[in-house]
């Protein structure tokens, strides 16, 4: 069964989340990719701002593709998770909460998924046409120079997602590591 949820009823059920349970979640995204990861943890690094607020948030691992006149986005679906693996421990330590991204993540990501009490929402790669129609409005918050790659600030409603890892540390990509 799938269940309807905002990002603050997720954030306030988090434990009650388990891998493989499938949600359509609604509410604030940023996306996030290789080279916006690398910048946001020099800035956390330096201790300079942040273009968002990563308390609580959920980062998408996305570049959008550009919007056709009349669209809010693009196609926009997600990257292979494992390449921001290196960044991910970093990100969670300064309070991200949500992952949404596709495939397996790696030992040390799902420990750290555990320690911050976080979750890794998958969602199927493939179908970046569709998941742009979840999307409800887009606005480039920071590093407009990484073009498809800069964050994005989306409004989501919506968007189906898998439970991939939750935040025990419970895997539904178990022998594929």
């Amino acid at each position: 069964m799938t269940k309807a949820m905002t990002i603050q009823e997720l954030l306030s059920n988090i434990k009650n989340i388990k891998a493989g349970q499938r949600v359509l979640l609604s509410g604030t995204i940023y996306t996030a990719r290789d080279a916006a990861h690398a910048r946001i943890i020099d800035l956390i690094n330096k201790e300079a701002k942040l273009p968002f607020g990563l308390k609580n948030s959920a980062i998408y691992y996305c570049g959008p593709a550009p919007a056709k006149p009349g669209e809010i986005i693009g196609a926009c679906g997600p990257t292979t998770s494992a390449r921001m693996d290196v960044f991910t421990p970093k990100m969670l330590e300064a309070g991200v909460k949500i992952l949404i991204g596709k495939g397996a993540r790696s030992e040390s990501v799902r420990d750290s998924i555990k320690k911050n009490k976080a979750v890794y929402m998958a969602v199927t790669g493939g179908v970046a046409a569709l998941l742009s129609k979840t999307v409800k409005s887009c606005e480039l918050i920071a590093f407009e120079d990484l073009g498809p790659e800069a964050v994005y600030k989306l409004e989501v409603k919506d968007m189906p997602l898998i439970v991939a890892v939750d935040s025990e540390g419970n895997n539904i990509f178990k022998g594929s590591e």
